[in-house]
């Protein structure tokens, strides 16, 4: 099984994820979805500093956008930020230091966020990683899984109060069509079992829970817009330092960052993106299936509901 889902994810991805799959897809794109004007709107990107994430910035901005850039290295977040501001000729452009990686960081963050601010349109969680060798963190958490997924569960639960403030608020999971090889895993979420640790095989997994936190998310908060989205197979730094022999193989035909941020700006600022219903899975604007055929890749709706119980779970250790 693992094979046949790994050979048809592939010929799928050279046919979709490419930049001549992106250049198919764009034919049906509508250009006024993205003329909005976002003043006095406020937008919070996670790895805003390089890559999708500041082309998510950079054209948010652009419209007109507050943002709010979630980084964890300093130097690279300013100078980040003022390249956005030149290209944007944006002042309201903000950093906020934060290593996603870091639960309890990540808790103390939100709530002061939600103190301080009266406001937060749109939540995009674009921050990840990918690590080959098995890294723990605090309270012993593996790292892929504590960046990709317990990050994630965290900063959306803990922004929900202030994102509930205003109409129309919206969250968006930058996910990864790789996540189509796996079946959600709630009885291995840190990875203790995975022997020997694959962190191909553990970032997949993540981004499967990513799409299940987010169809449950928007089950349980339907005043909020949730979506989760892949971006295609992007030239990224990140894809170059996690995926060197793949991105030799293919770099030729990987997308721009920006081709690669567009759904997710689409999914931030258009009214049409409002118009499918909350917790879909986007690729190139338009929702798609979160399973490929005949993969046995689904589970029952307690599976998924453990997940959420499982997060909430391990939340609760860092909420103080």
């Amino acid at each position: 099984m693992s094979l046949y889902r790994n050979t048809v994810w592939f010929f799928k991805g050279l046919k979709e994820y490419t930049k001549n799959g992106y250049a198919s897809a764009s034919k049906n794109f509508n250009e006024a979805d993205l003329k909005v004007n976002c003043t006095g709107q406020h937008y919070m990107i996670t790895g805003a500093n390089s890559g999708i994430g500041k082309c998510i910035a950079t054209e948010i901005a652009k419209l007109g956008g507050t943002v709010h850039m979630v980084c964890r290295n300093p130097t690279a977040a300013e100078e980040a930020r003022k390249e956005i501001i030149e290209a944007s000729e944006n002042q309201n452009v903000f950093v906020h230091l934060l290593d996603i990686s870091k639960p309890r960081d990540v808790y103390n963050f939100a709530k002061d966020f939600c103190d301080q601010n009266e406001n937060l349109h749109v939540l995009i969680n674009n921050a990840g990683c990918m690590f080959n060798t098995q890294e723990m963190v605090e309270e012993s958490l593996e790292k892929n899984f504590a960046t990709n997924t317990l990050g994630t569960y965290i900063l959306t639960t803990n922004l929900i109060p202030v994102m509930k403030k205003s109409e129309k608020s919206r969250v968006i999971v930058v996910s990864s069509g790789g996540m189509l090889v796996q079946r959600l895993n709630t009885e291995d979420l840190n990875f203790d079992k995975m022997k020997p640790f694959d962190g191909t095989l553990a970032y997949a997994q993540n981004k499967r829970q990513q799409v299940v936190m987010v169809e449950q998310f928007a089950k349980l908060h339907p005043e909020i817009h949730f979506s989760c989205m892949h971006p295609g197979w992007a030239n990224t730094p990140a894809v170059r330092s996690s995926m060197p022999e793949f991105y030799e193989k293919m770099k030729d035909k990987l997308r721009t960052p920006a081709e690669g941020a567009d759904t997710t700006v689409w999914l931030a600022v258009s009214l049409a993106a409002l118009e499918h219903p909350s917790g879909k899975f986007f690729q190139d604007r338009r929702p798609v299936d979160t399973h490929l055929p005949l993969a046995s890749t689904k589970v029952s709706t307690k599976d998924e509901e453990k997940l959420m119980s499982v997060l909430e779970e391990i939340t609760k250790k860092f909420a103080y």
